[in-house]
């Protein structure tokens, strides 16, 4: 009887799994296809659609929500090492890393956006340049 306890459980929690991890990666595929469909009949019709300019702000967006609720987890999660007494230094055990990993994971996105805007800034003020000239 054992057994099959165990099977059902594992049953269930790669059934969650898939679930929670299947439900987004379809939409998002659905999403995408609907799109391409979108594309070939513009394309058929002679359409053309006019692509979108970005100028790195939805990367600093992210970024800066990536980091929030990396640091509010980190903030939330820091208690446990206290209650549990486990003797990590500064009580900063493994669990911080699911605050940590968003943390610099945004941090980076920052980072990103900061290089990348530096080249844009170098880029326009070039072509005010030439058109002084």
């Amino acid at each position: 009887m054992e057994v099959f306890e165990i099977f059902g459980t594992i049953f269930g929690v790669c059934s969650v799994s898939l679930i929670f991890l299947g439900v987004p990666f379809g939409f998002a595929a659905y999403v995408r296809r609907l799109r391409h469909k979108e594309i070939l009949e513009m394309a058929e019709r002679g359409l053309v659609k006019v692509p979108q300019t970005r100028n790195g702000k939805d990367t600093l967006r992210w970024g800066i929500v990536i980091t929030a609720l990396g640091i509010a987890l980190c903030l939330g999660l820091y208690p446990i090492g206290w209650a549990l007494n486990t003797g990590f230094p500064l009580e900063f055990g493994p669990w911080m890393l699911i605050g940590l990993l968003p943390t610099f994971f945004g941090i980076a996105l920052i980072a990103i956006y900061l290089t990348t805007r530096e080249k844009e800034d170098a880029k326009e003020e070039s072509e005010v340049m030439e058109m002084e000239e």
